[in-house]
């Protein structure tokens, strides 16, 4: 059966088909203003890449900050519990996941089947998200994509003292006035907003193997930079950006089985 994945976050929205345990098609997309529109441009794409229409399609399961607003899902489904589906299926040695988002940093802990054992999340304000790496890289008038070649440049230890991204923006401009170079400031950068998200792992108590989920984990420095806080294996997925979007595939899946099962015992009925 072929099923379908669509993950809407706040920044970007993905979606994935599957069919027996294989990706057929994905695709990435940028949210504009109306999450319900970007999730079903992102899934006709995904779709369009592999010549496929919904109608193909045996179950659709939507998730993330829009995941309920698909008028086309079977259901929506947790991000907690998509990442952890699609972590354990990209990388089987999994026990923690931290996810990076647009708006919130979460933590999970997961077993070999990909169940959540525990998870925690920060919400509440942009402090260790990708807001913060954003507005950040703003005011240093960087764009976010070089962020991770810059990081690797750096030849010196700093630090930013604010976790607060209002805060820290004052600090990071007052550190370019003082004359500190670009790129150990944006090696701060990724160390303070990595230093909160292994702090919400760590009262998950770390497994041995952790992977990075989410469009952050494409920033090199920012990778290096949770692993030195996290002080255990990191290990790289090579579908990040798209792992919630995968789990939901999954998921699907079984979604297709039950909606089957359900149409078989009411054809029985006729």
């Amino acid at each position: 059966m072929i099923t379908a994945g669509c993950d809407v976050g706040s920044l970007t929205a993905k979606a994935v088909v599957m069919e027996q345990g294989k990706i057929l098609g994905s695709s990435i997309q940028k949210v504009r203003a109306h999450p319900e529109q970007a999730g079903q441009e992102v899934l006709e794409s995904a779709l369009r890449e592999v010549n496929l229409d919904k109608g193909d399609v045996g179950a659709i399961i939507g998730t993330g900050y829009g995941g309920k607003n698909l008028p086309f899902v079977n259901r929506c489904e947790s991000e907690i519990i998509c990442h952890s589906q699609g972590a354990v299926w990209q990388e089987p040695d999994t026990g923690i996941i931290i996810d990076i988002g647009g708006q919130d940093v979460k933590a999970i802990k997961t077993d070999a089947q990909g169940n959540v054992l525990r998870y925690i999340y920060n919400d509440k304000c942009a402090s260790g998200t990708g807001r913060f790496l954003e507005i950040i890289a703003e005011a240093l008038e960087l764009e976010l994509d070089e962020l991770g070649e810059i990081h690797d440049k750096s030849g010196k230890d700093l630090s930013l003292s604010n976790q607060c991204v209002v805060f820290a923006e004052t600090e990071v401009i007052s550190l370019v006035g003082e004359g500190e170079e670009i790129p150990d400031i944006v090696r701060a950068m990724h160390y303070s907003v990595s230093h909160r998200a292994a702090s919400l792992a760590r009262s998950l108590e770390i497994k041995p193997v952790a992977v990075m989920s989410g469009g952050v984990a494409k920033n090199r420095g920012m990778f290096k930079a949770l692993q030195d806080s996290l002080g255990t294996e990191l290990r790289s997925i090579p579908y990040f950006q798209l792992n919630g979007a995968i789990g939901a595939a999954i998921l699907a899946e079984d979604s297709g089985q039950i909606t089957g099962d359900r149409k078989k015992k009411s054809e029985v009925g006729q």
